[in-house]
């Protein structure tokens, strides 16, 4: 039987380059079997009001196992907004967010710690913790029960895992952003939930270091996680996201695969600026650029 790479016949959990073992869901995208990948995050009619200001109107997503799910559009759209209605950080107006099935609500903060972890756009750090320290606060949701015992494994892989492991002992403060951005992620990856929730975690980085976090990304995928992230750089969502979520003015311009929904009208359109949608001459992929005036 051909099994794709990340989902093992039968069904054990599996190990992405980095180290990671990841729960494959149970009934995650698996050949043959007609079913479709496990909803692990859902919201549904999401109204999100701040002050007199409508942030998002109406707002419907899907996440699923073994995909990872970019949300992208212009500054103001409602991309972070939307991921806080989804891990919790905030509560809409209306609508229904589910995880794993279950209300958001009905969920403790120890419950919900165990199905989503979150990196949040603002990194902010008071006390002088170590590198070390802050990749072992994501191992919280795990204490006093049997994977407590990995802690040690979990947390040295994770600080590889991110290109940290040279700076574990350094203090979280005297870091870069780039450095902590990455130490920030290495907690996210170290409390081993299905459900990946990243706000721009490629802001800070380098362009070696934003491939580092994607693969990141997508290796959770392949081991059966799912991932949400919110991106500025359409590259990334096009080179790495299986799912796309346009969003435009708090609502849903378009949802689909990058291929079929970043298209040049839509993307003028909703970034009111004319754009380039072209075939790279050998993977095939979509580039996407900017029309520049004299260039």
């Amino acid at each position: 039987m051909n099994t794709p790479a990340g989902h093992p016949a039968d069904g054990r959990a599996v190990r992405p380059a980095d180290g990671r073992a990841v729960r494959p869901a149970d009934d995650a995208a698996r050949p043959g079997t007609g079913q479709a990948p496990k909803l692990l995050a859902q919201a549904r009619g999401i109204t999100l009001r701040r002050g007199d200001n409508l942030v998002l109107q109406d707002v419907d997503i899907e996440v699923r196992a073994g995909r990872l799910h970019a949300l992208v559009g212009p500054n103001g759209a409602g991309k972070s907004s939307l991921l806080g209605v989804l891990s919790g950080e905030l509560r809409p107006d209306s609508g229904e967010v589910l995880l794993d099935g279950r209300p958001l609500d009905g969920s403790s903060a120890m419950e919900l710690a165990r199905l989503r972890s979150v990196l949040l756009q603002q990194i902010t750090m008071s006390f002088p913790f170590t590198v070390r320290q802050v990749v072992e606060m994501g191992r919280t949701p795990w204490r006093r029960t049997p994977e407590e015992e990995a802690d040690d494994a979990v947390v040295a892989e994770s600080l590889a895992a991110t290109d940290v492991a040279h700076l574990a002992d350094r203090r979280f403060t005297s870091l870069s952003g780039g450095e902590r951005a990455r130490a920030a992620l290495a907690r996210v990856l170290a409390q081993r939930a299905p459900l990946l929730m990243l706000d721009e975690p490629t802001a800070a980085l380098d362009i070696r270091h934003q491939e580092l976090v994607l693969q990141r990304a997508r290796e959770h995928t392949a081991a059966g996680g799912g991932v949400v992230l919110v991106v500025h750089d359409l590259g990334l969502a096009v080179a790495y996201a299986d799912q796309v979520t346009v969003l435009d003015d708090g609502r849903v311009a378009a949802d689909g695969p990058p291929a079929q929904v970043l298209t040049a009208d839509l993307l003028s359109t909703v970034y009111e600026h004319p754009v380039e949608v072209f075939p790279h001459p050998v993977t095939g992929r979509p580039v996407i650029l900017p029309v520049r005036a004299g260039v």
